[in-house]
């Protein structure tokens, strides 16, 4: 019979005790343990495979012929149990042989069954085995019975390791093969460059014993290391260096919510409860996550599984007693950090001074650790691949997130390199720190208009920083995207308050909530359903027309936040005009509201519309008349006009900012929109690039909201550019458009002595 949630994996574990306790060789122990764990889930076949010399080898097996024993062998990816070890993934099948991955080894004698269920023996966080199950009947094996397989195979991990029968060495195991310069790609998370010397954050804890003799000790253990924990964080969350307030703030919050979730805490006892030491439980649950987080498409909801990850990896180390991390040890000189992903608070513990960069081999840019990272001023680079088998402790470093790559070991010659573009990286940003206080005005007298864009508390600072006329565009779902839980409207209007008083006469542009589709927010429930393109699909003003209690709460928060000022709000992704009809009906409904309760209200509001969906631009007669300003988001605009995925790699490029179709649009956007006295921004990437910033200024777009970092190079554009001659440029060019545009305007700029960074 199948087995049942009272039996567990416990029952499975006290048998198991009594085999691994004895002096029999280990492939006696392997041949009882197949028989015990067949009986005990009622399964006709529990076979054992194990890697060794980069091969899956049937090690025992009960119901397979006996003969195949030690014969039958599976490379890593070939079969069923070969998909297994190679996607360190559960199968579980009621008819084998229909999986697309199946392959018939004749000589086991497996034709006559049907089911079969698999799971990896896992240690240092690669499979080194496989245990799997098989039965006659067509039957898929209950959850209960493959969390029993699982917890088992942990049990095995130390067996079989301990008995040397698996491949030790591979991933992770001494140095790099070559001691030769290595060159390895990435993503930018967080812009910079430095150079320093490999630290790997943390080596892997191994567990060398998993069966616990006595579950009450180690639920004590278990319960010590939780205090021990708790206690970590609340001191990290008190000694944080940011200076005041901060988005990270939450961040650190969100953390702290995970560090007293219950329901964790619940599931490591469960696991002690089946038999396993407290080290062994923590790594089970820890499995589990894994596993889940390889199934997770949402981002956010994988970033806060990171931060669990980071947590159970801390539990980890308090619990066995082996604490000496990085941070712990102490930086000794300039560092650059390695590590598979990172927490927010891990991160926290490092030396700042001695911290020149981190390197992830996960990572995403809306990660927890990059907000804090960001916060901290250290450029990051992930989704870097291979790092400890390319990189060794105390390798020479030079990281370059501009480049998208980190360079291990490198010549003289590339040392050299590396330095010349760090002092001329600093040297400009000496120079655009000169521009701060001079105004963005041609060489004929035509100003133009440079904001930043923002979305975080701390972002304000860049005003001061770069001279910026302001933040043109604040996106406000970075706080709904990095909390836990929904920010209730007190805390949202006093994150809008800080801002516009750090921006102090300076104009802010707040775009409303943009979540839904690839923005999902686990705590909203919002049914969006599989979209094949969420850009596309319910979200932004779609959604926030539909849940109208969140844009109420919005809508409140910055009316309040902005009383004595003016208040710029913008609506994102407006399609028709109707849309935004609705939602400023909606905004000045909740003016009357808090005016009728004496609440001080805004000196004036200006309403604005995102044009970001080409729709949008037929019904610019309707809309103009209604708007006291548009912005241009290039980046949603690009791909709707292309019909083109800006997150698929291969369309990421192929559609240049500079083609004319887009110039074209825009200008027929921008000469109506002049007509009628309305101002015209551009929100995005195009913008903060001086060729093509320098192009949108030639079709008459004077406003521009960019990255901070961009600020600099762009005024400096600004300042060397003829307004006069760049108009009649792009009127000749537009007219009739050569193939390379970018080539074409690229070479005016020089000719012209445009500076282009």
């Amino acid at each position: 019979m199948p087995l049942s949630a009272a039996a567990s994996a416990r029952e499975i574990l006290v048998r198991l005790h009594d085999v691994m306790a004895s002096r029999a060789p280990a492939q006696s122990k392997l041949n009882q343990v197949v028989q015990i764990i067949g009986e005990a889930i009622g399964s006709e076949v529990c076979s054992i495979y194990l890697l060794r010399e980069g091969v899956l080898e049937l090690f025992a097996t009960r119901g397979l012929a006996q003969e195949a024993v030690h014969v039958t062998k599976l490379a890593m990816g070939e079969g069923l149990v070969g998909t297994i070890a190679e996607d360190v993934e559960v199968l579980n099948l009621d008819e084998a042989a229909s999986h697309p991955d199946f392959a018939y080894k004749p000589e086991t004698g497996e034709d006559r069954f049907h089911s079969f269920a698999g799971v990896p023996i896992i240690r240092r966080e690669r499979a080194v085995g496989v245990l799997a199950v098989q039965h006659s009947e067509p039957r898929r094996y209950q959850d209960v019975e493959i969390e029993a397989l699982q917890t088992v195979a942990m049990v095995l991990s130390e067996l079989i390791s301990n008995a040397g029968l698996i491949d030790e060495g591979g991933q992770g195991a001494g140095r790099p093969q070559s001691t030769a310069s290595q060159r390895l790609m990435g993503q930018k998370l967080v812009d910079g460059m430095g150079s320093g010397f490999a630290v790997f954050h943390q080596p892997r804890i191994t567990i060398e014993h998993t069966v616990a003799e006595d579950t009450d000790a180690e639920r004590h253990r278990v319960y010590a290391a939780f205090d021990k924990m708790r206690e970590q964080i609340d001191r990290m969350a008190r000694e944080a260096e940011f200076g005041v307030g901060g988005e990270h703030e939450e961040v650190i919050d969100t953390y702290k919510m995970f560090a007293y979730d219950e329901g964790w805490a619940r599931r490591i006892n469960e696991a002690i409860d089946s038999g396993l030491t407290a080290e062994a439980a923590i790594e089970r649950v820890q499995q589990r996550t894994r596993q889940r987080m390889r199934q997770i498409d949402d981002p956010l909801l994988a970033d806060r599984m990171h931060d669990l990850e980071d947590l159970s990896n801390r539990l980890l180390r308090i619990v066995s007693g082996q604490m000496g991390t990085a941070a712990q040890l102490g930086l000794r000189q300039d560092t650059i950090l390695i590590a598979r992903n990172l927490g927010p608070a891990e991160l926290l513990e490092y030396d700042k001074r001695r911290l020149k960069g981190v390197v992830l081999e996960e990572g995403s840019l809306t990660a927890h650790v990059i907000i804090v990272a960001r916060a901290m001023g250290v450029p990051v680079l992930g989704r870097v691949r291979d790092t400890r088998r390319l990189i060794a402790e105390g390798d020479r470093l030079l990281l370059d997130t501009i480049e998208n790559n980190v360079f291990a070991r490198p010549s003289a010659a590339m040392e050299e390199a590396f330095d010349a573009k760090l002092t001329l990286r600093q040297k400009r940003r000496a120079a655009y720190a000169a521009l701060r206080d001079v105004a963005p005005e041609t060489k004929d007298g035509h100003r133009v208009t440079v904001m930043v864009n923002a979305g975080l508390r701390d972002d304000a600072a860049a005003l001061d920083i770069t001279g910026a006329d302001g933040i043109g565009l604040f996106r406000t779902e970075f706080q709904f995207l990095v909390s836990a839980s929904l920010p209730q409207r007190e805390r949202q209007q006093r994150l809008y308050r800080e801002v516009l008083e750090a921006a102090g006469e300076r104009p802010v542009v707040f775009r409303t909530i943009d979540i839904g589709g690839d923005k999902a927010l686990p705590y909203l429930n919002i049914e969006a359903g599989d979209e094949e393109n969420p850009a596309m699909g319910w979200r932004a003003l779609r959604l926030a027309l539909e849940r109208d209690g969140l844009m109420k709460a919005q809508a409140r928060a910055l009316l309040e936040a902005a009383g004595g000022r003016t208040l710029n709000v913008m609506f994102p992704m407006v399609s028709e005009a109707w849309e935004f009809d609705e939602a400023r009906a909606l905004f000045e409904a909740q003016r009357v509201f808090l005016s009728g309760r004496g609440k001080r209200m805004p000196n004036e509001i200006r309403y604005g519309a995102m044009l970001e969906v080409p729709a949008l631009a037929e019904q610019l007669d309707l809309i103009l008349p209604q708007v006291d300003f548009l912005s241009i988001g290039t980046n949603d605009l690009t791909q709707f006009l292309f019909a083109a995925d800006r997150a698929n790699p291969k369309l990421a490029e192929r559609y240049d900012w500079l083609s004319p179709s887009i110039l074209r649009f825009l200008r027929r956007v921008v000469e109506p929109a002049r007509a009628a006295g309305v101002p015209v921004a551009v929100c995005g990437e195009m913008g903060g690039r001086p060729l093509e910033a320098m192009a949108l200024i030639g079709i008459g777009i004077d406003r521009l909201s960019i990255t901070p970092a961009a600020v600099g190079p762009v005024k400096a554009m600004v300042r060397s550019l003829d307004h006069a001659a760049i108009a009649a440029e792009m009127d000749r060019l537009l007219a009739h458009p050569p193939r390379d545009m970018r080539g074409v305007l690229g070479a005016w700029a020089a000719t012209n002595g445009v500076e282009l960074a």
